[in-house]
This record gives C-alpha cells, structure tokens and sequence, in this order.
C-alpha cells in the first residue's frame, strides 16, 4: 500500500473564487425547435391529406 501524503488544512483550503453569473442564450435552440415544430407538423398534415388520396 501506497503512503497517503497529508496536506496541512490550510493549503487544502482555496481562496474562495468570485461568483461568475451563469446566463446561457438559448436563442439559437429556440429557432431550432420552432423549425422542427413547423416541420414536423407540416409533414404529418402532409400525411393526414395523402391518406386520403391513397386508398
């Protein structure tokens, strides 16, 4: 077994660091998802009209 190497508790201790505000844009993700909406609904309409021509 490895000896443990022990620190004294006050080099473990770290200055503590200055709060960072966390605000994510998510701009870009919401015009993805928009677009996969309108997509998605456009093409099942798609289908719901094209089963009425295929039968």
């Amino acid at each position: 077994m490895a000896k443990k190497n022990k620190r004294p508790a006050a080099a473990r201790m770290a200055t503590p660091a200055a709060p960072v505000e966390f605000n994510p844009d998510y701009s870009n993700v919401k015009k993805d998802l928009a677009r996969i909406g309108i997509l998605a609904g456009t093409f099942f309409i798609g289908l719901i009209v094209l089963s009425f021509f295929v039968k």
